[in-house]
């Protein structure tokens, strides 16, 4: 019986660890779909296809593409960073941190 005991115990403890390492990952996700939405859905789209009115008109990227998906989060990072033709630079208003969740979710947007 107190083997028994031991095992339940042990198997609760190891999935509470479990929740509360996943749950600020998914808080994380959330953040950065937050910013996703609030900073580069209005040209890219809420799904990334840049199939917005103003996507459309600017001609952005699509960032489930090939040619987006294929870039490294190096190079990634510094377009979010630096902008590139007409689009903003972030430098100045996103963290470094967020910029990294935007890394992250774009990179999210090809397996939806």
């Amino acid at each position: 019986m107190l083997s028994f005991t031991v095992r339940t115990c042990g198997k609760a403890l190891l999935l509470a660890a479990v929740v509360c390492l996943a749950v600020p990952a998914l808080r994380a996700q959330s953040d950065s779909e937050k910013l996703f939405a609030a900073k580069c859905a209005m040209c890219h789209a809420k799904d990334g296809s840049g199939d917005s009115p103003t996507g459309k008109a600017m001609k952005v990227p699509n960032l489930k593409s090939d040619a987006v998906q294929k870039l490294t989060d190096a190079e990634l990072t510094d377009v979010v960073t630096k902008g590139k033709s007409a689009m903003p630079k972030y430098q100045d208003k996103l963290s470094a941190e967020e910029i990294k969740g935007l890394v992250g979710y774009i990179r999210s947007l090809a397996k939806k």
